[in-house]
């Protein structure tokens, strides 16, 4: 009986290991892991086509939440321009990641984007929006479950709603491990989660103040846009555990007292 509980208890033991060596752990950016250290990297939001379709039919106007930068290229009309490599994108830089082993699992970067509408424009209603605001902002990626999270904050009633399941990821590819360089990860297709009337749709359309026109405008969009990240991590040397260079002095001392009774002798 003492024996078979010995063996429940190491039994468990070993799968407590397992399972805390399987969890992931945060890296910040500096920080150190499985031989690695994060040196650095960004994740680069492009908005899709039809996306830019229904900002520009909102009349909505974008700008960059710091530390993000933007690159928002607009017509001689004011819009914002939707042809390839023109259309808007926000650049954030990466905090830091969630790592199994060297694996990459979570991304996590700062800033992000904001958006805002007036209700009257130039003197003239704006049939799309009673005016309103929406900025999302801290976006990070779970690979694990291919969906975006953000923190918003709101106009309209909205407030603030941190880690929100904004966005679906439908494709991920390039690398998701630490290497020594840089690697490549493109996220595509993203779609709004819950779908057209669900939680994240609805939060967009109220933050906004989206009439009719500017809901239908919404619903016409098939994909939100793609991120690209990019993360930067160095191979460093590998620290003797303590108790390793304790043992390495040791020996080097005995080998001192060795020598010196030769040298007696």
């Amino acid at each position: 009986m003492k024996l078979a509980l010995k063996s429940i208890i190491a039994t468990a033991s070993f799968i407590a290991m397992g399972a805390a060596s399987a969890a992931d752990i945060n890296l910040p950016v500096g920080g150190s892991i499985n031989g690695f250290t994060l040196v650095g990297g960004t994740g680069t939001l492009t908005f899709d086509r039809s996306l830019v379709t229904a900002i520009n039919t909102g009349q909505i106007k974008l700008a960059e939440a710091a530390p993000a930068t933007a690159v928002l290229k607009t017509t001689s009309t004011g819009r914002y321009q939707n042809t390839d490599g023109n259309r808007p994108t926000f650049t954030a830089p990466i905090t830091g990641l969630a790592v199994t082993g060297t694996s990459v699992t979570d991304a996590y970067t700062a800033g992000g984007a904001l958006m805002t509408v007036e209700g009257e424009i130039d003197g003239e209603e704006n049939l799309a929006s009673s005016g309103g605001s929406l900025s999302v902002t801290n976006i990070h990626a779970d690979l694990t479950t291919s969906r975006i999270y953000v923190d918003i904050v709101g106009g309209n009633g909205v407030g603030t709603l941190t880690n929100f399941h904004l966005w679906d990821i439908g494709n991920i590819e390039g690398g998701t491990s630490l290497v020594d360089g840089t690697v490549t990860t493109t996220l595509s297709n993203l779609t709004i989660a819950g779908g057209v009337g669900g939680v994240a749709f609805n939060t967009f359309a109220q933050a906004l103040g989206l009439k009719p026109a500017g809901i239908s405008a919404l619903e016409g969009i098939s994909n939100y846009g793609s991120i690209v990240s990019t993360i930067t991590a160095q191979a460093t040397p590998a620290v003797p555990e303590p108790s390793t260079v304790m043992l390495m002095l040791s020996g080097l001392g005995l080998a001192g007292v060795v020598a010196r009774r030769r040298n007696k002798a």
